[in-house]
């Protein structure tokens, strides 16, 4: 294993913004995997170190294979992680809406164009990434329709589901997105958590990648079969949202089967305690996301169900 710090600027009031990479064995650039892109993925970051520690062991037993290179970036945005601030802590910008980046652009959109230029030329990239709203998934491999996506090599992770994500004008920012238009077969890996550590999710995430790699002979490592994977359009989800804004309770949490009319979430009052609403299901299925915040708006995707097909 060895380190390099792949980029960095000096900072008037704290310590050095370092952007690490780490690298195993030699050879064609075969995997890079990036973990934490805000400052409150938590779990992302996490499950980069679990899988940074599983390759440096495959590494000193010679089970890397021979003329494969795998890159691991944990964190690309240190300074917001450090002060639990999700976006760049001093304008608020996203870092994976900033993709392809700019040389001589903004900070957030200088480390995109930096971390862009690692990144490229590997023949797969792995994103580990988190949702524009705070809540939980069914742990699953997501995939941007740019043309060039390949959902097959997704079923190779053995995750539970695949989702695939007509991109709308902002996705064109993203990671994804970008590793894509550049020839490399990107994939976004979601687990249960982002701002929590979920112990469970984070090592089937770790499995996952460590299947992929082995099913595509980067690495010789025994694993497990995992899900026949069920490839889902994101369209198809159905959402279930809020009519009023309050405090939430969650009844029902990814994974969970529900039926029509059940009660899957109450919001209260803010200031009297009273139940305003019921969130009822409006058809059989299966909880594929649930919203976590205790506080919601009116109008807020609060779930998204896998639809039976006969309700």
């Amino acid at each position: 294993m060895t380190k390099e710090i792949i980029y960095k600027f000096e900072s008037a009031y704290r310590g050095d913004f370092n952007v690490k990479a780490y690298h195993f064995n030699k050879g064609e650039k075969s995997c890079c995997i990036v973990g934490a892109l805000r400052g409150n993925e938590i779990q992302q970051l996490y499950v980069c170190s679990k899988l940074i520690k599983a390759l440096n062991e495959l590494e000193k037993q010679c089970r890397i294979s021979y003329g494969h290179k795998i890159t691991v970036i944990p964190c690309v945005n240190p300074f917001s992680l450090n002060i639990g601030k999700r976006f760049w802590s001093n304008d608020n910008r996203d870092i994976n809406r900033d993709f392809p980046g700019a040389a001589d652009g903004e900070p957030t959109q200088r480390i995109a164009a930096r971390l862009m230029n690692a990144v490229s030329g590997y023949q797969y990239g792995i994103q580990f990434a988190s949702f524009y709203i705070q809540g939980d998934f069914i742990p699953h491999v997501r995939m941007m329709e740019t043309g060039k996506e390949n959902t097959g090599l997704a079923n190779l992770f053995g995750l539970p589901y695949v989702v695939k994500r007509n991109p709308r004008p902002f996705d064109r920012n993203t990671l994804n997105y970008n590793w894509q238009l550049n020839g490399t077969s990107a994939f976004s890996v979601y687990t249960n958590e982002t701002e929590d550590i979920d112990e469970a999710s984070a090592d089937l995430a770790v499995a996952s990648v460590l299947r992929f790699l082995s099913r595509m002979g980067i690495i010789k490592h025994q694993c497990h079969g995992g899900y026949m994977s069920t490839i889902l359009e994101e369209e198809s989800l159905m959402p279930v949202k809020s009519a009023v804004g309050g405090i939430y309770r969650r009844k029902k949490h990814p994974g969970d089967e529900v039926v029509r009319g059940e009660i899957m979430a109450e919001i209260f009052d803010p200031y009297e305690n009273n139940v305003i609403e019921e969130i009822k299901a409006p058809c059989n299925g299966i909880v594929f996301f649930a919203h976590k915040s205790p506080v919601v708006c009116e109008s807020m995707v609060l779930y998204k169900i896998i639809k039976r097909l006969k309700n």
